[in-house]
């Protein structure tokens, strides 16, 4: 639900975060890794697969629970974020130690120029290609990559995918924090959409409840005394006689007084 006045929170939308692209791609490229370099017997198999299916399917419910609880977002966003960078990142580096490969610090320069690349959809500006060259032409493209490059290569450039995807949900987390912290959650928004419908409500009968009967012509004139005993006088209508039709204030006390008062026109004469 999209309007203002919903107690809904804002929620969906998941498909449009970077978070999301990053993690969807590294799943994708977990899948050819695993089933190129991981025996499909071995539970390690399995279980990057699903390391790398949480990261990315916990992106999207916690995006749809956002809807009414702002504390479920975060904590399934926090679940994705832990997958990747607690279970997914261990196993790619145990990977390339148990085989003796090189893993790249951080700050190398091939992990800076992977980072780079992987910062982008597709790169169209890199130069020409060496005959027989694979090389990794953006985040849309990883899962290829991986398909044809080396093992060092290969694990290398998901570990730089993975912890991408790992800091991008972290700053979510944060984020989401931040905006309950401002705004609140479903409940307190429910609240004040509930007080606001009653205050309307109450204002509406409010508003009903000062209209005067516009038919009943004594509520817009001051009740004159009677002349014969002083009680109040009440604007009444004849029903027969000369006058049957018209109006004349007759005393409330009647029948034990019988005073009677000419009633002023509705709308005096110019």
């Amino acid at each position: 639900m999209d309007g203002t006045d919903s107690p809904l929170l804002p929620h969906g939308g998941y498909e449009h975060l970077r978070s999301h692209k990053v993690a969807e791609a590294v799943y994708d490229a977990t899948v050819v890794f695993c089933d190129r370099f991981i025996d499909k017997r071995s539970r390690t198999h399995d279980q990057m697969v699903q390391a790398a299916r949480s990261g990315v399917r916990n992106i999207s419910e916690g995006s749809g629970a956002a809807a009414t609880s702002r504390k479920t977002e975060m904590k399934l966003t926090n679940v994705a974020r832990a997958s990747l960078n607690d279970e997914l990142i261990k196993d790619y580096k145990s990977f390339l130690i148990q085989r003796g490969l090189r893993v790249w610090h951080k700050d190398a320069p091939e992990a800076l120029a992977m980072r780079e690349r992987l910062h982008h959809d597709l790169c169209t500006d890199l130069p020409p290609a060496k005959p027989g060259a694979v090389r990794l032409t953006g985040l849309a493209g990883l899962a290829t990559f991986v398909a044809k490059a080396e093992p060092e290569l290969a694990a290398n450039a998901m570990l730089c995918a993975t912890n991408q995807a790992a800091y991008l949900l972290r700053r979510q987390v944060e984020s989401q924090g931040r905006d309950f912290l401002k705004h609140g959650g479903f409940t307190e928004n429910l609240y004040a959409a509930r007080k606001k419908a009653r205050a309307a409500q109450e204002a509406q009968q409010s508003d009903w409840s000062d209209k005067s009967d516009q038919s009943d012509l004594s509520d817009r004139q001051p009740a004159p005394a009677c002349p014969k005993c002083g009680a109040s006088m009440r604007q009444r209508h004849a029903r027969k006689g000369p006058h049957a039709g018209g109006t004349f204030w007759g005393c409330t006390r009647y029948p034990e007084c019988d005073g009677l008062r000419d009633a002023a026109p509705e709308h005096p004469p110019d």
